[in-house]
Formats: C-alpha cells, sequence, structure tokens
C-alpha cells in the first residue's frame, strides 16, 4: 500500500504539470491510489500528446493517433537523469559476472537509440552505435570489425542480423540485452544457441517511451521484476472498455504509477501491454510483484521498429480505398494487416503497404534496409477465416469504415 502522505504529494506534482487532472478528482477520494481514474489513451489524447510543452524540455515523438498527428512525449533533465540512472544500476548488475569491456548499440531510433552511448558508458564501457539507415550486411560488417562484447539491440532487428549471416559466433557477443519488443523464451534459447553463449547471458528488458525502463528479466528468480519506484497493477480488458475475451484468465493489461516520473501523467498509466502470471515473489526477504512474460499490446498500437497505430495503417488505406474492412495481427513480431473491400486491386495493395511503412519514415527506412521485415498487406478472399478460433485469438485490432 502507498503511505498516503506520499499520493497525496504525487496528486499535487500531477495537478501542478497537468491542471487538467484535478477535473477527473472532483468525486474521489485521494487517500487510495487504486481508487484514482486510470490515464487511458483517450485521455492521453486529449490532453497531453499533442500539447506545447516547455522549450526546456526534450521531446520525443512516436505514433499517429485519431488526430492523425504523431505523439509527443516530453522529458526533463531531471527525467532523462532519472532514465539514465536506472539503466545504468540494471545494465551493470547484469554485466558484472563477465570481463565486459565493448558495446554495441543497433537499436533503430528513438529514446532508447538516442540514450544508448550515454548509458554504456556510463557503466564504463567503450560504446559504438550503427546506425539504423544502413543496409543489414553493413550491421553484419560492423558487428564482425568491432566485435563488440556486448551488444544492445531490438529482437527484429537481431533476428534480421542472424537471417544475413552464417557465422553469428564470429561477433564474439557475450551478452545481449534485448528491448522494444516481445522476446519470448524460446526465441532468446535459440537466439543464445546461435551466439554460441548462455541464455542467462541474454537479459530482455520492457520499456516504454512514456515511462522508461519498467521490468528486466531475472534469471535467477525466472520471471520479470519491475525497477524500483514503480506501482504496478494488472487490470482486466473490461476495466478499460475492451472486449473480455481478448485476455486468457491468467492474463492482465498492465498498468503503472511512476513516482519519479515527473513530464508524463503516470499515475494508474494504461500501457495496454497484456503480461501473463502477475503476481508477487519474495525477493531478498520482500515481497514485490513480477510477471511471467509479456504476451502482446492491446488498443490501437504495436511495435515494429517504432510504435506504429491503427491511425497510421488507416490513413494509408484511405487514400485508395471508400469502403473497407480491415483486420491486423502480429506473428512473431511481424505486423501483418487483412484488408477486405470491392475497390482492392494487387496495385492498390501493394502502394497501401508502402504508404504504411513511410507514415513513420524511419520504419520505411529500415525496412527497405533490411533490418526490419515488411509489413505484410494482404487481400481478404473469405471473410469467415476471421471467424474460427485460431484466427481470432491472434488478431488484435478490427475496423470498419465507409467513406460518405
Amino acid at each position: 500500500m502507498v503511505e498516503k502522505e506520499r499520493l497525496q504529494t504525487k496528486i499535487n506534482e500531477m495537478i501542478n504539470y497537468f491542471p487538467w487532472y484535478k477535473d477527473y478528482l472532483s468525486s474521489m477520494k485521494l487517500d487510495n491510489l487504486f481508487q484514482l481514474p486510470l490515464i487511458t489513451r483517450e485521455m492521453l489524447e486529449k490532453h497531453y500528446y499533442h500539447q506545447d510543452f516547455n522549450p526546456a524540455w526534450k521531446i520525443y515523438q512516436t505514433s499517429g493517433t485519431s488526430s492523425n498527428k504523431r505523439k509527443k512525449i516530453a522529458y526533463s533533465k531531471e527525467d532523462d537523469q532519472e532514465y539514465l540512472d536506472k539503466k545504468v544500476q540494471i545494465y551493470a548488475r547484469f554485466l558484472r559476472d563477465k570481463p565486459i569491456r565493448t558495446a554495441m548499440s543497433d537499436m533503430g531510433t528513438g529514446h532508447a537509440a538516442n540514450t544508448a552511448m550515454e548509458v554504456f558508458k556510463s557503466v564504463g564501457l567503450i560504446c559504438e552505435d550503427i546506425p539504423y539507415h544502413l543496409p543489414v550486411q553493413d550491421h553484419v560488417k560492423l558487428l564482425k570489425q568491432f566485435r563488440p562484447d556486448c551488444l544492445y539491440t531490438m529482437p527484429s532487428i537481431l533476428e534480421s542480423i542472424l537471417s544475413a549471416t552464417d557465422h553469428p559466433e564470429q561477433f564474439g557477443i557475450q551478452k545481449v540485452i534485448l528491448v522494444g519488443e516481445v522476446a519470448s523464451a524460446e526465441w532468446q534459447k535459440k537466439v543464445a544457441s546461435r551466439l554460441g553463449i548462455d541464455r542467462q547471458d541474454i537479459m530482455d528488458t520492457v520499456g516504454s517511451i512514456e515511462i522508461g525502463t519498467i521490468a528486466y528479466y531475472s534469471h535467477e528468480h525466472g520471471c520479470y521484476l519491475f525497477v524500483e519506484d514503480l506501482v504496478p497493477e494488472g487490470i482486466r480488458a473490461e476495466e478499460v472498455g475492451l472486449n473480455v475475451d481478448l485476455l486468457r484468465e491468467d492474463e492482465r493489461i498492465l498498468t503503472l504509477t511512476s513516482f519519479s516520473r515527473k513530464t508524463f501523467p503516470a499515475v494508474r498509466f494504461v500501457t495496454y501491454d497484456v503480461v501473463r502470471g502477475f503476481k508477487p515473489i519474495q525477493v531478498a526477504g520482500k515481497m514485490v510483484p513480477s510477471f511471467q512474460s509479456l504476451v502482446k499490446r492491446v488498443g490501437t498500437e504495436w511495435k515494429h521498429g517504432e510504435k506504429i497505430s491503427f491511425y497510421d495503417i488507416e490513413e494509408a488505406a484511405f487514400r485508395y480505398l471508400d469502403k473497407a474492412t480491415i483486420w491486423i495481427q502480429v506473428d512473431q513480431n511481424k505486423l501483418l494487416v487483412w484488408i477486405d473491400s470491392p475497390f482492392i486491386t494487387d496495385l492498390i495493395q501493394k502502394q497501401i503497404q508502402l504508404d504504411i511503412q513511410d507514415q513513420i519514415p524511419e520504419i520505411g527506412i529500415m525496412i527497405r534496409n533490411g533490418i526490419l521485415d515488411e509489413i505484410q498487406v494482404n487481400i481478404v478472399t473469405d471473410p469467415k477465416q476471421f471467424q474460427t478460433d485460431r484466427v481470432k485469438k491472434k488478431v488484435i485490432h478490427h475496423k470498419q469504415w465507409e467513406r460518405h
């Protein structure tokens, strides 16, 4: 339970930074964190993502929203330092059992990519980074030349690199830190085998642009542990207006409160990330929250190098189609878009695919250079195929539209 005084201080801070938050508290008791309003996607679109921020803050942009604008997320100098300090602490602890001297960042774009060099230099390592716009063959070449002890990357990028070389063990990598996408335990085992390292030498981390680092996989405890100063909750789909059938019985939507994040409204922030096995465990004599795996994201955003939203996809499709039904799937970090429309042709299908990839220019560049898989746009020949249990469980978003 969060102390009342600490909670009240956080609420006052929220109101100071975000005066609109007070309007949601009028009829609520303010002495219980879990009775405060959830900070949902709709609330953030209305009040946060498109506001003008303090010019002294750093602004990061991610996927589009219903207003057809890319989202903006702010970090003050204090927030950025907190973000760096947490990563340095977690990474240093993971790397200390081996003589790690060098690191290479192959992260694409975004906050994690922009801060990678500073993080690893703070850990005490010599660090290089690979520019995201280079072809995958150049990523392989640079890894062979630099031979980093530690590789910092995303699962989809690492998958592309491994597919582009027959002997990845020649990179000399001893440790891998993953961030940004779902990385299943089985996938990690196969990657470790190809690199010639133990599974324990791969650490998967979970984070978001809004919060920063959220959790990391502890091989000692066999689960993901949350970073200090976060209060996590696991909520049901219906609590945020989503279909109850979206989640299995042992799955919850991750909701977070950060007592250190200042320039984002991080009180019961709904991440829309789905975790499995959310429960407290004992660590060093204390009960701490944990989860077994991150399995998917629900709502209107997915990771494909960067966040891409349903609105990005809809914007691209609307340029060519007056009427359509669309289904979206994610399979092994690959984004699949299925379109049923009387107006779609092979030429339009290909153009929509290209436009979706270029809605976020950085994604388009990485796809063309073989760093990310193409976003697959498929024409639906039989809509009944989406009514089967097998496909239904994998479909994560579905929308029908008609232009009038």
